[in-house]
């Protein structure tokens, strides 16, 4: 299916995937991923309306530059898509950079969120599992091809365990593309400069994000061996909002990719509780 494209208020032009029909659900990809980010998961969720936008920078939106590679930005450009679809209100699916987003939404325009399932992320971000990021974003990998890497990645993914390799190649081949030097970064390398940018100086009270969430209906997701979201800060979530539906993903770090049973399990009831 073909990407539909539309334009943001500064003039960008952002790409986007809207397929299915009913339940409007917009599912919000990590930092350096596209909408390819959810192609595991939209098979299992053909009965509802999935619109997968690709943030600015990234996928085949127009790069246009590191000072708007920010989550206020990107949350703005989510309001204007759902303004362009002329839709009112969208349940928010955001895995790691996307959930920030999502929360980001709460706190500021809740009144368009019909509900909101965080994938491996929420107010507290592990110092070890940023410094991993930090050593990737805005670069192109050591390996020279996909067969390469997914040699490697059963030995450099810490965390994740029993991932056929025909898995892993899909995986890779979401994230780069083969070129005359090796293998290239999807996406714009100036959201480095960005990242690190955001991350600069004391870090940020994120609660306040999350508290905003009251009142929607709610997921967490987690990978059972995250760096990034620590079971300390899942259970002061779930303190919070005993009803958020939680679900721990064995063999998982950052992030699941979402086709698990138990990610399935968690996002079918969260969906209907929309219902």
């Amino acid at each position: 299916m073909a990407l539909d494209f539309f334009t943001a208020a500064d003039g960008a032009r952002l790409a986007y995937r809207d397929e299915g029909q009913g339940l409007p659900v917009i599912a919000l990809a990590g930092l350096t991923r596209a909408h390819t980010d959810f192609d595991f998961l939209a098979p299992h969720v053909a009965d509802l309306r999935l619109i997968r936008p690709d943030y600015r920078g990234r996928g085949a939106s127009e790069w246009t530059g590191a000072a708007t590679y920010t989550v206020p930005q990107e949350a703005q450009d989510v309001l204007a898509l759902m303004d362009h679809l002329a839709l009112d209100r969208a349940a928010i699916l955001g895995t790691s950079r996307g959930g920030l987003i999502g929360m980001a939404l709460a706190a500021t325009a809740k009144d368009r969120l019909l509900g909101l399932c965080l994938n491996d992320v929420g107010p507290v971000i592990e110092r070890t599992g940023l410094e991993k990021i930090f050593d990737y974003v805005g670069r192109n990998p050591a390996a020279k091809s996909i067969d390469q890497l997914v040699e490697r990645f059963p030995r450099t993914m810490a965390g994740f365990a029993n991932v056929p390799d025909a898995r892993w190649r899909a995986f890779a081949e979401r994230l780069y593309v083969e070129g005359p030097r090796g293998l290239e970064i999807r996406y714009d390398p100036a959201l480095r400069t960005s990242f690190l940018a955001a991350f600069e100086g004391p870090s940020a009270d994120l609660w306040p994000l999350f508290d905003a969430c009251a009142g929607l209906p709610l997921a967490l997701i987690r990978g059972a061996n995250s760096d990034l979201l620590s079971p300390e800060t899942a259970t002061e979530m779930r303190r919070r909002r005993p009803d958020m539906i939680f679900a721990d993903v064995p063999d998982r770090a950052h992030v699941p990719f979402l086709d698990e049973p138990e990610a399935l399990a968690a996002i079918r009831s969260w969906l209907e509780m929309m219902q």
